[in-house]
C-alpha cells in the first residue's frame, strides 16, 4: 500500500497538471474561469482541514469520498451560499475527478462515485434588462462636448449593439473594426480564444467613424492599438473592467434621477442581456443569439426565452383585436403574471 506522503504528492501533480496545463492549454479555458475551478478545489480542501484535521499536504484522492463531497456542500449551505455557488464548486471537483480518471484508469471508481451526486435544484430567475426608456436614459447621462464623456457614450453605443461581455469590450484593438465592409462587423475574441464576428448597425458605423477620428489620429498607429483607452504619463492604457463598471454605475445613478425605469444597478452584464432580449423579442431565433453572444452552449441561452409581460400583453392583443384599445383590466404587472399562471 502506498504511504500517505505518496499518495498526497500523486493528488497534488494531477492538481497542477489540471490547473496549469490541461484547463488553459487544452481546454483553452479563460483565466478567471481556471481560477473559478482552483478556488473550489482549494474550498473542499479547506474543509477537509477544518472538518477533519487533514493537513493539505496530506490531501489524496482516498479523502475524495461520496460522504465526504456531500458533507462539503452541506458545509457551503450551512454558511448560507446558493443553490448555484454549491453547484459550481461540485461540477468543478466532478471535472477534476473526471480528468483523473481519463489519465489514470484506477481512478475511475472514485470518480464514479462523485459523478452520482446530484446538482441542486436551482430557482430560475428572470433575466433582469432594460427598457428602452432606461437605456435612453442611460444613453444621455454622458456629455458628449467633452473627451471622456464622448468616449464613455461611444462605450455604451458599441457594448449595446454587440453584446459583448465587458472583457471583450476592452480587449477590442483598432483592427478588430471592419467598417468599409460591404457589411461592417467587429471581431471579437471571446472565451477560450474563439474568435467571432459581430455585424455592426448603421448608426454604430457613424458613431465608430468619428470617434476614430478624433481618437484614432495618427495614421501610422498600429492595429494592435486598444480601441477604447484612458491617458496616463501621456501614454494610452486599454480601459480595466472595473473601469467601465464604475462608469456604468454613475451614469445608472444619475439617469435614474431622470427615469424611475433606470434599474438600481446599471452594469456590463445588463446591457449584455438587455441586446439579447431585445433581438429575442424582435423574432430572433435563439440558435443565432447564441452564436452572437458567443455561448458554447443552447442551454445558456434559454436563459432568454421566457415571456415578458409587454410579450405577453402583446400577443393576447393579437389573439383578441377588440380589446387592443381598451385600458387593461390589471393595473400592475403581477397580476397580469397571475392570470397568465406565471
Amino acid at each position: 500500500m502506498r504511504s500517505n506522503k505518496k499518495a498526497g504528492h500523486e493528488f497534488w501533480q494531477y492538481v497542477r497538471a489540471y490547473l496549469t496545463v490541461y484547463l488553459p492549454k487544452i481546454r483553452c479555458l479563460s483565466p478567471r474561469t481556471v481560477e473559478s475551478y482552483r478556488q473550489s478545489i482549494a474550498a473542499y480542501c479547506s474543509f477537509l482541514k477544518q472538518h477533519s484535521g487533514i493537513k493539505l499536504s496530506g490531501v489524496c484522492f482516498e479523502h475524495l469520498t461520496r460522504e465526504s463531497v456531500m458533507r462539503f456542500i452541506a458545509s457551503l449551505r450551512e454558511r448560507s451560499c446558493r443553490a448555484s455557488t454549491c453547484n459550481l464548486r461540485l461540477s468543478a471537483i466532478k471535472s477534476f475527478l473526471k480528468y483523473c480518471a481519463d489519465e489514470n484508469i484506477s481512478l475511475y471508481s472514485v470518480y464514479q462515485e462523485i459523478k452520482r451526486i446530484p446538482m441542486m435544484k436551482a430557482p430560475r430567475t428572470p433575466v433582469h434588462y432594460m427598457s428602452e426608456t432606461a437605456l435612453t436614459a442611460l444613453l444621455a447621462e454622458p456629455d458628449v462636448r467633452t473627451v471622456k464623456g464622448f468616449r464613455n457614450r461611444m462605450i455604451i453605443v458599441l457594448l449595446y449593439d454587440t453584446g459583448t461581455r465587458v472583457q471583450e469590450h476592452v480587449e477590442m484593438k483598432v483592427g478588430d473594426l471592419h467598417l468599409d465592409a460591404r457589411n461592417p462587423f467587429v471581431t471579437v475574441t471571446g472565451k477560450g480564444a474563439k474568435s467571432r464576428s459581430i455585424p455592426l448597425m448603421d448608426k454604430t458605423v457613424a458613431h465608430l467613424k468619428e470617434y476614430l477620428r478624433r481618437f484614432h489620429t495618427d495614421s501610422l498607429e498600429p492595429t494592435g492599438a486598444p480601441l477604447f483607452y484612458s491617458m496616463r504619463a501621456g501614454i494610452p492604457h486599454t480601459l480595466s473592467t472595473d473601469a467601465v463598471a464604475v462608469m456604468l454605475k454613475t451614469y445608472g445613478d444619475q439617469a435614474r434621477a431622470t427615469s424611475a425605469e433606470v434599474p438600481e444597478r446599471v452594469h456590463p452584464h445588463l446591457i449584455r442581456h438587455t441586446r439579447a432580449m431585445d433581438l429575442y423579442r424582435c423574432g430572433m431565433p435563439l440558435s443565432y443569439i447564441a452564436e452572437f453572444l458567443g455561448h458554447a452552449s443552447m442551454t445558456t441561452t434559454e436563459i432568454y426565452a421566457s415571456a415578458s409581460v409587454e410579450m405577453l400583453r402583446e400577443a393576447m392583443e393579437k389573439a383578441d383585436p377588440h380589446l387592443a384599445n381598451e385600458v387593461p383590466a390589471w393595473k400592475e404587472e403581477e397580476t397580469l403574471r397571475r392570470l397568465c399562471g406565471l
